[in-house]
């Protein structure tokens, strides 16, 4: 059940832990009445659209007055459409928490995760699909997921189906218009017209379509890197799980001095596989660059696959120090050439020669995939996705009946069905359940 927006909501809104400055933030009808109780020297009556106040706030228990700047923001031009207060003061957490506490004793109700922008989102602030794409903001780990969520963010995915959806709009109007005058054989819009309007809207819905599956695509693939000391099955493992020969394969150690790269499908998983220089000791600078450019490729992999020789002596087993504790953390220790002697306990058994294991491994590297944290926009994606397949399924529907010359009763019908499947992207049309899922992704306070 959504929370009624009509609450005076109160909430910290800068990041926890001592600081500099925290920022608490109040909205709803009660926002200024609410501040002004707390601090006597503030009259909401005389306040402009915007204005700030520095105020000393009385805490109980506390001596001495805490100083303040009190920002104001009358609705509806604000984040939330609604009033809107923010108090500037010290990040200091007993402070904070009187602080709030005196806020909720004055009437105002803790902020739930996202409400905030969710009142943003209900006051016509934001589309979904930006609501989504500012979760992306605040959960992107690199520079590339960064960009997806600020182009989202800015109204690239919600902007051009609130146009298209205008134009079906205008669309139905007239289709519908022209039912209320059939006996008098009054036409609204042409046939030809239909024709084109109708497969404007095919064509828009098909590009953003291949927008969407494009921003899936750029997702970087699941990355696993080999390694080990020279000459411990690597390369021939490397082989046989791309099915091909990828990599040269040597009885001689050191064969390999760059790393090679290779794409692995799973199901529906993607899998980049590295195949690196075997761990050793550089003998010239080739082979120094060769240790570099393997280093660099661990710290950037989501698993790292250490592979050891089963026939290798006993003494050879600790994984060298030389690697950190952060790859050893993204270590799974795999045995090769396991056709010649049985996997010590502890060691994932696998053979390129009878390709013993290579089914369970590719399965742990899915399970491993599966584990990792989805990219932000993933759920967005997933779920413009749907409803794009629906309205593009509406859509062909209408452009059949169009070409067919068939009633237009059928064609309004698939028109109000592409209308609410636009609608359910841009959050035109929405339930509950769908919003719960969404803002519970957000934080306290946004």
């Amino acid at each position: 059940m959504l929370p009624d927006p009509a609450d005076t909501i109160v909430a910290l809104s800068s990041a926890p832990g001592p600081g500099a400055r925290a920022i608490v933030r109040l909205s709803g009808s009660q926002a200024f009445a609410v501040t002004a109780q707390l601090c006597n020297d503030l009259v909401d009556a005389t306040m402009q659209d915007r204005s700030v106040r520095q105020v000393n706030v009385t805490l109980p228990g506390v001596t001495s007055p805490l100083p303040a700047e009190i920002y104001l923001w009358r609705s509806p031009r604000t984040y939330t459409g609604q009033d809107l207060a923010e108090i500037h003061t010290l990040s200091c957490p007993p402070l904070l928490e009187l602080l709030i506490a005196r806020f909720l004793d004055l009437g105002a109700r803790a902020a739930q995760a996202g409400e905030f922008t969710m009142r943003a989102f209900l006051a016509g602030k934001l589309y979904l699909t930006q609501v989504e794409a500012l979760v992306g903001v605040i959960e992107a780990t690199d520079r590339t997921e960064l960009q997806q969520a600020l182009i989202q963010l800015a109204g690239g995915a919600s902007r051009p189906l609130q146009q298209l959806r205008e134009d079906l709009l205008n669309l139905l109007a007239d289709v519908e218009a022209g039912l209320d005058f059939s006996e008098e054989d009054i036409r609204f819009v042409e046939q030809c017209q239909l024709l084109d309007r109708v497969a404007h809207a095919l064509a828009h819905v098909t590009l953003v379509r291949k927008q969407i599956d494009q921003r899936s695509l750029a997702a970087k693939p699941f990355r696993v890197v080999l390694t080990g000391m020279p000459n411990a099955g690597k390369s021939m493992l490397f082989n046989a799980l791309l099915g091909r020969q990828a990599a040269l394969v040597s009885a001689h150690s050191g064969t390999t001095r760059d790393y090679l790269e290779g794409i692995l499908r799973i199901d529906n998983a993607s899998f980049q596989l590295v195949d690196i220089a075997g761990i050793a000791a550089g003998a010239d600078s080739i082979a120094a660059e060769a240790q570099m450019l393997g280093r660099e490729q661990m710290e950037t992999a989501d698993l790292i696959l250490y592979c050891r020789a089963a026939e290798s002596a006993d003494e050879d087993d600790d994984v060298p120090t030389t690697m950190g504790r952060a790859c050893v953390d993204r270590l799974l220790r795999v045995a090769t050439k396991c056709d010649l002697k049985p996997a010590r306990t502890g060691w994932m058994s696998t053979s390129a020669v009878t390709r013993q294991g290579l089914a369970e491994l590719k399965k742990t590297l899915a399970d491993k995939a599966r584990s990792k944290k989805q990219p932000p926009l993933a759920p967005s994606l997933s779920r413009c996705r749907h409803h794009v397949e629906a309205c593009l399924s509406h859509l062909r529907q209408a452009h059949g009946l169009v070409l067919n010359e068939d009633p237009v009763e059928l064609l309004a019908v698939e028109l109000r069905g592409a209308l609410e499947e636009l609608g359910a992207m841009v959050g035109a049309v929405y339930t509950d359940d769908l919003l719960d899922r969404i803002f519970s992704r957000f934080c306290i306070g946004k």
